[in-house]
């Protein structure tokens, strides 16, 4: 259910470039948003999922939240002299003072990290963490924020993908065309629509 509410963000990406970037609205983009949206649902979602207001709420709110970001980022760009890397260092590290009182607050000090938690917590950090998110505000500068917002289709996919590849999960037809039906959204929301030359007016 957390996935399917989170492919929401292409289509609330694509209302909020008209808003904050005075890009042409584009039915195209929402149609392509609610194509990716389906197959996500498609793939991730089975019978035994069920409605609760506050998580519908609170996934909404980070779909929300994360598709702000993206298009504010696309439009202050990058400090001067901040390369990719380091902005996502400082973005990283804003984040996690964010949430280290409500952490401490709600959970606590763990009482014992063991060498699994801490591998864990390194590839979190570093792969999960600084490395995808360096690429991802590279790729922010250069995609249109609309098709930089479709690529967060692959997260509920490659999940899906390995949990047919390391956990022997099978897949049914409707989940495969569901993985069908959202990569061939995210595939068109790539291809940047080529507006025709005029032609040189003639002496």
């Amino acid at each position: 259910m957390a996935a399917t509410l989170g492919a929401t963000q292409p289509i609330i990406v694509a209302f909020l470039v008209v808003v904050l970037l005075n890009e042409r609205w584009s039915a195209w983009r929402v149609g392509r948003g609610l194509v990716g949206l389906a197959g996500i649902g498609m793939v991730v979602l089975g019978p035994e999922a069920t409605l609760d207001p506050v998580g519908v709420l609170a996934g909404l709110t980070g779909a929300a939240s994360m598709g702000t970001g993206v298009v504010l980022t696309k439009r202050w760009g990058r400090p001067e002299g901040v390369d990719d890397l380091t902005l996502a260092g400082w973005q990283l590290t804003a984040g996690g003072l964010v949430l280290l009182a409500p952490t401490l607050l709600i959970e606590g000090v763990p009482v014992h990290v063991d060498a699994p938690a801490l591998a864990g917590y390194l590839w979190l950090g570093l792969l999960g963490g600084l490395v995808a998110y360096t690429l991802w505000f590279g790729g922010i500068r250069r995609l249109p924020v609309t098709a930089t917002a479709l690529l967060g289709l692959l997260s509920p996919l490659v999940a899906a993908a390995l949990g047919a590849l390391l956990l022997n999960e099978s897949l049914t037809l409707l989940q495969i065309a569901g993985f069908v039906l959202a990569l061939a959204a995210m595939l068109a929301g790539q291809i940047t629509p080529r507006t025709p030359r005029r032609k040189a007016p003639t002496s």
